[in-house]
């Protein structure tokens, strides 16, 4: 039986994403990514995102697409997690995550429910709702980048969270990535059947919309400078300053400090930026794709979103990748490097002022990645569409 209300012109799939969204932007703009193409691909379908980013403000969706704001949670830099409100515990804060969650998932009725990387949701928060949905009928998938973490990491995380037990209420597995660059599973034990459940999608294209350029990128080329959310890009824009600085270097740089920079960090480089006449920086874009558009070169930590971006605009990249709490970072620049895509600056070499501002003077001369074509590269949204097609007529067929 299918769970979706009846409407005008046919019954429309329901589709529910979860995207806990305790740090940064990376989890919003996927799981917008992806509601996006899913509505492009059938008008008549409607996406939830629940999410816990505190800016989900920020951004526009697409007609279809609506998102729900759950409470949101940090993390601190010791890895512990605290409520963003005052007075909440985090016990407190995830509780009534949960119940939001559960009662979204009822009153939305999905008959596919995404959920973004944490087979569990953020300390189990979506498991009630994943179990009545199993029991309802809906359609389970879990979601993944393409890579999560060092696999010697990555194992007792799971273990201790219970997550590998959680895989086998998932119908499918969608990794939005190509195993050619890296399998973010392999090294874990699988409970028994998960494996033929995967499919890898390609990464996901992103695209630009018309829009004028801020004042600050004029007309001239210029290098953007991303820390995506900004909630660690500190020492990322603090290379970048102090290679310009030191150096004569011939292209502008605007850096976008993004929503979640260190408010005194900011302000320091901020007035070190403005003293310099080939440096210019923005607090935040929510449509960073415009500008991506227009770079004669992108420097970024090399998160999931921003690859994905580097490549879909095809613009030579250099990736500074942060190395903690995680290792993703410097696994997916270390693996685009090796094909050519992307140029990586070590951990600890951006501390070589020489060596970061030969890279930076390089950037705009090298090639693009599509100079180095991988079959499917790009290809994540339309095999999502295609994939969630197969669930509307699963539906269809379970009716």
């Amino acid at each position: 039986m299918t769970f979706v209300s009846p409407v005008p012109g046919g019954a429309p799939q329901r589709v529910l994403i979860y995207s806990h969204d305790t740090f940064g932007l990376g989890h919003l703009r996927r799981a917008r990514a992806i509601a996006h193409a899913l509505v492009a691909g059938a008008p008549e379908r409607r996406v939830v995102i629940l999410s816990g980013s505190p800016v989900s403000h920020a951004f526009r969706f697409a007609p279809g697409v609506s998102c729900r704001r759950l409470p949101g949670v940090t993390k601190l830099a010791s890895g512990e997690y605290q409520s963003l409100g005052p007075g909440h515990g985090l016990d407190e804060v995830v509780a009534t995550r949960a119940a939001l969650i559960r009662h979204v998932a009822e009153r939305f009725a999905p008959d596919l429910f995404l959920v973004d990387k944490e087979p569990a949701g953020f300390h189990g928060e979506v498991l009630p709702a994943l179990h009545r949905l199993k029991a309802r009928g809906c359609r389970l998938v879990l979601g993944l980048r393409d890579v999560l973490d060092d696999p010697a990491l990555l194992a007792p995380e799971w273990e201790r969270k219970g997550a590998l037990a959680v895989l086998p209420l998932y119908d499918s597995l969608w990794v939005y990535g190509l195993e050619e660059i890296y399998a973010p599973l392999d090294g874990l034990a699988l409970p028994g059947g998960v494996a033929e459940r995967l499919t890898y999608t390609g990464y996901l294209r992103r695209d630009a919309p018309d829009a004028a350029l801020p004042d600050a990128t004029a007309e001239e080329p210029f290098l953007l400078v991303t820390p995506g959310g900004g909630g660690d890009g500190v020492e990322l824009v603090e290379a970048v300053v102090r290679a310009y600085e030191a150096q004569g270097l011939e292209h502008r740089a605007l850096v976008v400090f993004g929503p979640f920079f260190p408010a005194a960090e900011q302000a320091a480089l901020s007035a070190r930026i403005a003293a310099h006449p080939r440096l210019a920086s923005l607090d935040f874009d929510a449509r960073l794709e415009r500008l991506m558009r227009r770079a004669a070169g992108v420097v970024a930590m090399g998160g999931y979103n921003t690859f994905c971006e580097i490549l879909s605009f095809d613009r030579p990249g250099l990736i500074l990748p942060r190395v903690r709490p995680r290792r993703e970072q410097l696994i997916r620049a270390r693996a685009a490097a090796r094909l050519g895509l992307v140029g990586v600056i070590e951990p600890g070499e951006d501390e070589d002022t020489a060596r970061m501002a030969a890279a930076l003077a390089a950037l705009p001369h090298n090639p693009p990645p599509s100079s180095r074509p991988i079959p499917g590269l790009l290809d994540g949204l339309p095999a999502i569409r295609r994939l969630a097609a197969a669930a509307d007529a699963a539906c269809v067929a379970a009716e």
